[in-house]
C-alpha cells in the first residue's frame, strides 16, 4: 500500500441534522491508496447518513470533502459516480429485468463518449463503444465470478450472485473508491466467504473500498482500518485490533460477546 500518494477520500467536519435530530456530528475519516476502510456502529449511529452525504443523496450541514486529492461537492449521486465514487445499496438496486450484462454495461455508460447524437443515429463510433462495453462488462462479471450468468436476468440470480452483480456494475465505473453498504446483509456463512475473497482480491488489485458492514467479525478480518460511530459522534479510529479493545467501543457496540 503507497502511502505517499494524496489520501483516496478525505473527509473532515461533517454534520447533518434531520428536524431535531442531530444525525452526524463533525465526522471525518481519511481513506488511503489500497485501503479497506470500515465504518461500523450500532443502529442509529449515523453510519448510514454518512455513507449517504458521503455518495450525494444526502447534503450535509457542514463538511469538506476530497477525493484523490481534489474537492468534491457530494450534491447528487450521478456527480459523485462522475467524480470517481461508485456504491452499492443495502436493498439490492438493480434492473430486475435486464440480464447481468446489460446491468454492468448500464454502469460501464458513466464513462461513455458518444454521446445521444451517437445512439439515435447507430454512428460506428457508437456502435465500437457499445462493443467494448459489453467486453469489459463480460470481464467483470467473470471477475466477480458470475461470467457464466451474463445472459440471466438479474431478479433470476442467486441473492448472494446479485450482490457480486451490484459490485461487478460498481468496478464498471473505474472508480476511485467503491463503497459498499452492508454487502453481506443477509447472506449465509457460504456467501460471506465468497464476499471475503472477493474484496480481498479488490484490494490486491489496487481498488480502495469503504465498507459499512454490521457482521464485526468480517469487519475486524477484513479491513486495514476502522472509525466508530455512535449517537453521530466518531468514538474511535484506528487499526482494528487496537478498536476492539476501546472501552467506549466495547460499551457501545462490541458487547463482551461479540469480540
Amino acid at each position: 500500500m503507497n502511502t505517499n500518494t494524496a489520501p483516496v477520500l478525505k473527509v473532515q467536519g461533517v454534520s447533518k441534522r434531520f428536524g431535531g435530530l442531530q444525525a452526524l456530528s463533525d465526522v471525518g475519516i481519511t481513506i488511503l491508496p489500497g485501503q479497506v476502510y470500515g465504518l461500523i456502529g450500532p443502529n442509529g449511529a449515523g453510519k448510514t447518513t454518512f455513507f449517504n452525504v458521503i455518495t450525494g443523496l444526502y447534503i450535509p450541514d457542514s463538511g469538506s470533502f476530497e477525493l484523490g486529492g481534489a474537492p468534491y461537492k457530494p450534491s447528487a449521486v450521478h456527480e459523485v459516480a462522475k467524480a470517481g465514487i461508485a456504491r452499492t445499496f443495502q436493498n439490492i438496486r438493480l434492473f430486475a429485468e435486464m440480464t447481468a450484462l446489460e446491468n454492468v454495461m448500464v454502469g460501464r455508460h458513466v464513462r461513455t463518449t458518444s454521446g445521444l447524437g451517437g445512439a439515435i443515429f447507430r454512428t460506428a463510433g457508437f456502435k465500437a463503444e457499445e462493443a467494448a462495453i459489453a467486453k469489459r462488462a463480460q470481464e467483470l462479471l467473470d471477475y466477480v465470478g458470475i461470467g457464466k450468468y451474463a445472459d440471466f436476468k438479474a431478479r433470476t440470480l442467486s441473492y448472494g450472485d446479485q450482490r457480486r452483480l451490484e459490485i461487478a456494475r460498481a468496478l464498471a465505473t473505474d472508480p476511485k473508491l467503491i463503497a459498499l453498504d452492508e454487502p453481506a446483509a443477509g447472506m449465509n456463512a457460504t456467501e460471506k466467504v465468497v464476499l471475503r475473497e472477493l474484496i480481498d482480491r479488490i484490494r490486491n488489485d489496487g481498488r480502495t473500498i469503504l465498507l459499512i458492514e454490521h457482521d464485526v467479525k468480517l469487519v475486524m478480518g477484513l479491513c486495514d482500518r476502522v472509525t466508530v460511530l455512535d449517537y453521530g459522534k466518531q468514538i474511535a479510529e484506528g487499526h482494528p485490533a487496537e478498536v476492539q479493545k476501546n472501552e467506549k467501543v466495547i460499551e457501545a457496540y462490541l458487547g463482551a460477546g461479540a469480540h
